[in-house]
């Protein structure tokens, strides 16, 4: 034989050989291969999160194709050339109490978590924006502003302005997550003003008094700058945390008219003389008081200034959002808090957020769902003397150990999926299940679903007039990509 044949030959035998060993196992047994007795081609991947934790987060093996074969179960068409507001993220609010945590982490440990909560790789999360607080807000160790002052002493220049507490923990922790997504969208909003600024010379309550509204503008505009001068963006601020419930420890109370005159007499005025593009992003409280974002855009000089509304889910309706969207269509409508209860259940919680939160705030046009709040310790600390103590983080930090709450999969269900820049496209009702379906910039269709109910439920997916039949067990939750 030829030695370039016989060579060949060689070759050929050790390469059936290999192929050989790839379906055998470290036993030597061969290796079945899964079974596909319907031959179709996975069109669709799935992530489940069952109620009883038994599954969370876990992408599904099961075959999915579309086809035209019609079937007698409930659709869900989704169409994206129906198009609706662009998303700018999911999120938490990262508060001072959870960045300490995460910064008192050893090393390799904290820089693994702010991958994964952040990054995109395949075991990420993808979260895309996140909520700060202006000085403290009640779930730091302490109560503090940027400019605290001895009693009976005054700093309207601001002069003694300083953001030196946030260098400890929460500046840090900004840094590295920006180091691995340096698009990530931030807003910030107070809980309260410095106390000499206010008619009760206190952290809790009272109110602005109006001959401080120009300095108080010049104080967002020094926090702004601020951060700015450490490589943070603020992108936008409201101008009060919850304005209607003073009894927080820190808190103000801020009525809408109060709001408004500051807005367009201070606050707006004094960004566009500074060039400052950070937006404004009025009121930041529940949904029964539609009233209050209403009076602020019903007054034009105020509305100019103002990018939008931003809400929480404490009381009142969901469809308050879409009330003020529909009023001014060229104003965007946030949703920027939710808490769990450490007292709450994991089912009824993951079925209750995924539907309002994810669901619902996205279908009444908000462009981010955020949770509140990123992480606590094992006794829901740190929180201010006030300050809430049943508020559940999405993570729970014993030192350097980790362990992930309702909240995590809440977000994660639809931060991992559905990046910054996505639009909400038309995706129908169901009697079984509640959804929403965005169009993602790289093409794909991701549909979020809640069954809510006990018993499973089957239901077809219809996109471009095929079917693909699916399944979700009650009390799951389901993201669907294609």
């Amino acid at each position: 034989m030829h030695p370039k044949k016989s060579l060949l030959a060689l070759y050929l035998l050790a390469l059936v050989s290999i192929c050989a060993q790839c379906n055998k196992n470290s036993s030597g047994e061969k290796t079945p291969t899964p079974p596909n007795p319907s031959g179709l081609i996975n069109e669709v991947d799935v992530w489940l999160t069952k109620g009883d934790k038994t599954v969370l987060l876990q992408k599904q093996s099961k075959v999915i194709s579309f086809s035209g074969t019609v079937n007698g179960n409930s659709t869900i068409e989704v169409d994206d050339s129906k198009q609706y507001q662009t998303m700018d993220g999911f999120g938490y609010t990262l508060t001072g109490g959870s960045a300490a945590l995460i910064n008192q982490m050893e090393s390799t440990k904290k820089a693994a978590l702010i991958a994964e909560l952040f990054g995109t790789g395949i075991n990420d999360i993808g979260i895309s924006y996140i909520r700060v607080s202006m000085g403290a807000s009640d779930l730091d160790a302490t109560v503090f502003s940027y400019n605290d002052l001895p009693a009976g002493e005054t700093d309207g220049p601001q002069n003694k302005f300083s953001i030196a507490a946030d260098k400890v923990h929460l500046i840090p922790i900004l840094k590295m997550v920006l180091a691995i997504n340096p698009s990530i969208k931030i807003i910030a909003t107070p809980w309260s003003p410095p106390a000499w600024m206010k008619d009760n010379n206190n952290s809790v309550g009272g109110s602005l008094k109006s001959e401080y509204y120009a300095s108080y503008a010049t104080y967002f505009i020094k926090y702004i700058m601020a951060m700015k001068a450490e490589g943070i963006t603020i992108n936008a601020v409201t101008p009060q945390n919850e304005p209607l419930h003073p009894g927080n420890n820190p808190s103000m109370y801020m009525t809408a008219e109060q709001q408004r005159d500051f807005i367009k007499n201070n606050l707006g005025p004094a960004f566009v003389a500074q060039g400052i593009q950070t937006k404004i992003i009025l009121y930041d409280h529940n949904l029964d008081k539609p009233e209050y974002p209403l009076t602020i855009l019903n007054d034009a000089t105020a509305r100019q200034y103002v990018d939008g509304t931003a809400f929480h889910f404490y009381a009142g309706d969901i469809s308050a959002m879409s009330q003020i969207y529909n009023a001014y269509p060229d104003k965007n409508v946030y949703f920027t808090e939710q808490w769990t209860d450490s007292e709450g259940q994991f089912a009824g919680d993951l079925k209750w957020h995924i539907k309002n939160i994810i669901i619902a705030t996205s279908r009444n046009w908000s462009k981010i769902a955020l949770a509140w709040n990123l992480a606590n310790d094992p006794y829901m600390g740190p929180h201010t003397p006030g300050g809430c103590t049943r508020c559940l983080g999405a993570l729970t930090i014993n030192g350097s150990a980790v362990t992930k709450n309702v909240a995590y999969y809440n977000i994660a269900h639809a931060s991992k999926f559905v990046p910054a820049g996505s639009k909400r496209i038309e995706s129908s009702n169901s009697a079984q299940v509640s959804n929403v379906a965005f169009l993602t910039p790289q093409g794909k269709k991701v549909m979020i679903v809640v069954n809510d109910n006990n018993n499973t439920a089957s239901f077809n997916i219809k996109y471009k007039g095929k079917l693909a039949p699916v399944s979700l067990e009650g009390n799951s939750v389901a993201t669907f990509v294609w």
